[in-house]
């Protein structure tokens, strides 16, 4: 991985065998970011994409392999009253599977680099974005200062 800051905002370009949330995180500890937001595109080798179901109050999460074009990748970084870092990212890729395109999407978890991912980080300005703990979800929603 390796970035650069031009402006306000850092461009981040993650290489083969990396992952990119952890990659962006990284980029965020380094440049103490507390909260910031993140598009880009990319070709990945492995993606782990999440639905949340409010049934069951849980999150399914379908796994891919293969070329991945990452084709939309969106997300933010906030942090909590600790400094602690928590992302929220969706992503969608086009793959060919069975001689067909196919296309998944949905929250990621995790994704593993192919051949390279150019992505955009656009810190927060003049203030911090907090994490808001939601119980329903076991996630975190922004709460403002």
């Amino acid at each position: 991985m390796d970035y650069k800051k031009l402006g306000t905002k850092y461009y981040i370009r993650v290489d083969r065998g990396e992952e990119i949330v952890s990659s962006i995180l990284e980029v965020c500890r380094r440049e103490s970011i507390a909260s910031a937001t993140f598009m880009g595109i990319g070709g990945c080798q492995s993606a782990d994409i999440q639905t949340f179901n409010p049934v069951l109050g849980q999150f399914s999460t379908e796994h891919a392999e293969g070329m991945l074009e990452l084709i939309s990748f969106m997300g933010n970084v906030i942090s909590d009253d600790a400094g602690e870092l928590y992302y929220h990212a969706h992503a969608m890729y086009s793959m060919v599977e069975n001689g067909q395109h196919r296309v998944i999407a949905g929250h990621l978890k995790s994704s593993t680099v192919l051949y390279t991912a150019e992505l955009e980080l656009n810190p927060v300005e003049g203030g911090v974005i907090r994490r808001k703990p939601d119980p329903e979800t076991g996630t975190g929603f922004w709460a403002f200062e």
